[in-house]
């Protein structure tokens, strides 16, 4: 009879431990792992910061595609550390309003390459989801840059830059989604000052700036 009772006890525990498994939500140990993989694609509008103000504006902010590699490792139970290489294509429309009165406006694309360096802190999970804070720092090399005929304005390929964002990372049987918005912030005056377009008329795109540093805005969808 005892062994009896010892072993309905024993069933008895196993079910309650899988019941609060259970209520723990999808993947309950899926981030106890020390390093993970996966992978992101989104949406980006690519901005200027310009100086002086009143001779150029961005006239609107026009979408463009981002893709890229996640590698993640686990610090502790709040902190990861991540790197994740991505390509972004996009574009910036330039609007001028120059001394004389006249206004002509220019296209400004490029493609990005971006190798940034993040710490993702995360609140307690509750059920299937839990929420973050992400910051970090990066370097990117524009693979867009090229003085074509058709070029009034060229950028330098290569910026320094800050990011910092939002996300919460949804649970479900097999993987984690995660949609996640980050602001980057360029460091480096990005205007070729040294630049001479092959129609000399152009020279005024340049010479109406003093400076121009790079913002991006990213709505991204990461599957881990």
């Amino acid at each position: 009879m005892n062994k009896i009772k010892k072993v309905a006890l024993i069933s008895f525990l196993i079910v309650c431990i899988s019941s609060i498994s259970r209520a723990e939500g999808n993947l309950p140990y899926v981030d106890e792992k020390f390093m993970h993989f996966g992978f992101m694609l989104g949406i980006n509008s690519m901005d200027f910061g310009i100086s002086p103000k009143d001779s150029a504006a961005v006239s609107y902010l026009s979408p463009g595609f981002s893709v890229g590699i996640i590698s993640d490792l686990r610090l502790n139970r709040y902190l990861n550390l991540r790197f994740t290489p991505t390509l972004n294509f996009g574009q910036r429309q330039l609007n001028y309003r120059f001394p004389q009165g006249n206004k002509d406006s220019t296209s400004v694309s490029s493609i990005l390459i971006c190798m940034p360096l993040y710490l993702k802190y995360s609140a307690e999970r509750r059920g299937n989801y839990r929420p973050y804070l992400i910051w970090g720092a990066g370097i990117y090399y524009d693979l867009g840059q090229s003085a074509a005929n058709d070029v009034k304005v060229l950028l330098k390929p290569i910026d320094f830059y800050t990011e910092f964002g939002v996300g919460c990372d949804i649970y479900f049987s097999f993987f984690k989604l995660a949609p996640e918005l980050k602001f980057a912030i360029g460091f480096n005056d990005m205007l070729n000052h040294d630049f001479v377009p092959q129609d000399t008329n152009n020279k005024k795109y340049t010479q109406a700036l003093s400076r121009l540093t790079s913002r991006i805005v990213t709505l991204s969808f990461n599957f881990e």
